[in-house]
């Protein structure tokens, strides 16, 4: 199966250079949160597969206009053909706005869903906006990662945790796949097509 997952910036690739053989062999489309509503909306009228997203903490104006035409997937896991992705947006606060949490908020959204994940036997794609604390995040406030993060790797060992929020030209070393135990961790900053095998 052939996942799109897209954050951060409105990848031309897919918006001002679209063409519709671009998508043909893509299976399920994923967003790590900061991409306009319209570029979302775009793709999902052309699309024939799910398009499914979370906020990121620059996509307040989803609260009134939302992407048409794609699934919200936060506090929730969505099935697609067997495979069940959990959806948590937002960055860690550092001022005030919506879709950002403390360490404790986030937390507590984790908690809440554990009898979903109980329920559903785990999960194989974890999909969030911002990392995974002390796992390739950021050395600021801004782009520091989420402790519950790291432990939904640790006790569930999803296949993928796909997050945007970090941006390859940003300098910090940054790498599009990395590896933590035996979990793909995917960097979605503007496009990256993912292989996923059951």
């Amino acid at each position: 199966m052939k996942i799109l997952v897209l954050a951060d910036v409105e990848s031309k690739y897919y918006w001002d250079f679209f063409t519709l053989d671009k998508i043909k062999d893509i299976d399920l489309i994923l967003s790590a949160g900061d991409l306009k509503a319209e570029f979302l909306s775009f793709l999902a009228t052309y699309a024939k597969v799910p398009i499914l997203y979370i906020h990121g903490n620059h996509d307040a104006e989803y609260e009134s206009k939302p992407p048409e035409g794609c699934i919200c997937i936060e506090d929730k896991i969505y099935k697609y053909n067997g495979i069940r992705i959990l959806g948590l947006g937002g960055s860690i606060r550092y001022k005030d706005g919506p879709h950002q949490y403390t360490q404790f908020e986030m937390k507590s959204r984790v908690m809440k869903l554990k009898p979903k994940i109980f329920f559903n036997g785990g999960f194989d794609i974890l999909l969030t906006h911002a990392p995974a604390y002390h796992i390739y995040d950021g050395d600021d406030k801004v782009h520091e990662g989420f402790e519950a993060f790291a432990s939904l790797m640790d006790k569930y060992s999803p296949k993928f945790f796909v997050h945007g929020h970090i941006h390859m030209n940003y300098g910090m070393n940054n790498k599009r796949e990395r590896s933590y135990k035996d979990t793909r961790i995917i960097n979605a900053y503007d496009h990256y097509i993912i292989e996923y095998e059951n």
